[in-house]
């Protein structure tokens, strides 16, 4: 599946994946509110097996296929800067 990520001005490190460029609609209001503005990231091919940094791939696919969006919030672990 094509992937679309978008980052978060607003909160740092938190990413929304889409399977369609700029489709916003399946994101509830409120978390439209809180992620603001998204800002394209990248677009790639997501697969299963896919190695990604911070997510599982078929997570990823699940969430996107079940709710229209995977969104990706700070690791529990990172350090704050």
């Amino acid at each position: 599946m094509k992937c679309f990520v978008y980052k978060s001005l607003k909160k740092a490190d938190s990413y929304i994946y889409l399977n369609e460029k700029d489709n916003f609609k399946n994101i509830p209001e409120q978390l439209f509110v809180l992620f603001g503005k998204p800002e394209f990231t990248l677009e790639f091919d997501l697969t299963e097996d896919r190695k990604l940094a911070l997510a599982d791939a078929q997570q990823v696919l699940q969430s996107i296929n079940d709710q229209g969006y995977y969104l990706q919030m700070p690791s529990k672990n990172s350090l704050p800067i």
